[in-house]
C-alpha cells in the first residue's frame, strides 16, 4: 500500500508560512505477493512436455507370410562397440560389408536407388537383426535411419547363429 509520511520540517519560517514536504514511500509486498500466486497458478495449469513414442506396427499373426525378392532385401546387421555390418539380398559371409553408422545412410540410399531404377517402385526392405550385444541406441538410430530414408517396410528380424558368429 502507498502510504503519506506527513512529518515534515518546516524550520524558520520568515514572513511566511512554507510549503509543507511530504514524503511518499511505496509498500512493495503486495505486488511481490501477486508475483508470486501468478507463477504458482502458471506453473500448476501448463502442460509439462509430454513423452513421445514411436508407433510400432505389428504384423498380423493371421495368413500366409508374403515372399521377398532377393533383389529388394537389404539386411543391417548391429553389435557391440557400434558396430553395423550388412549385406545385400541372401546371407553370403563374403558379400557382408562391415560401415559405420555414418555411412548406414548412403549404402541405404544406394540401394533405394537402385531397386527405384529397376522397378520403378520403393520395393526396398530393410531386416534389421541385433545382437545381444547391440544397445539400445544402435536400435533407435537405426530405426531412425528408415524414418529419416522413407524406408516404408523394415522388420526387427531375429538374428542368425551364422550372423552372431560374424559380428564376434
Amino acid at each position: 500500500m502507498a502510504e503519506m509520511n506527513t512529518q515534515s520540517n518546516p524550520g524558520k519560517q520568515r514572513g511566511g508560512q512554507r510549503a509543507k514536504k511530504l514524503n511518499t514511500r511505496v509498500d512493495m509486498t503486495p505486488m511481490v505477493d501477486l508475483g508470486f500466486l501468478l507463477i504458482t497458478f502458471f506453473m500448476l495449469t501448463t502442460t509439462l512436455l509430454q513423452p513421445k513414442t514411436m508407433d510400432l506396427i505389428m504384423p498380423r499373426d493371421d495368413g500366409k507370410p508374403q515372399p521377398l525378392a532377393e533383389s529388394n532385401a537389404m539386411t543391417v546387421l548391429l553389435g557391440a562397440n557400434n558396430t553395423v555390418k550388412y549385406y545385400e539380398g541372401m546371407y553370403h559371409p563374403e558379400d557382408v560389408k562391415t560401415i559405420t553408422y555414418a555411412d548406414i545412410r548412403d549404402a541405404i540410399i544406394k540401394k533405394k536407388k537402385e531397386i527405384m531404377k529397376r522397378t520403378g517402385d520403393n520395393k526396398l526392405m530393410v531386416l534389421i537383426k541385433a545382437n545381444n550385444d547391440a544397445n539400445y541406441k544402435n536400435v533407435v538410430d537405426i530405426m531412425d535411419e528408415m524414418l529419416i530414408n522413407r524406408v516404408d517396410r523394415y522388420a526387427m528380424v531375429d538374428i542368425t547363429d551364422e550372423e552372431k558368429a560374424l559380428l564376434k
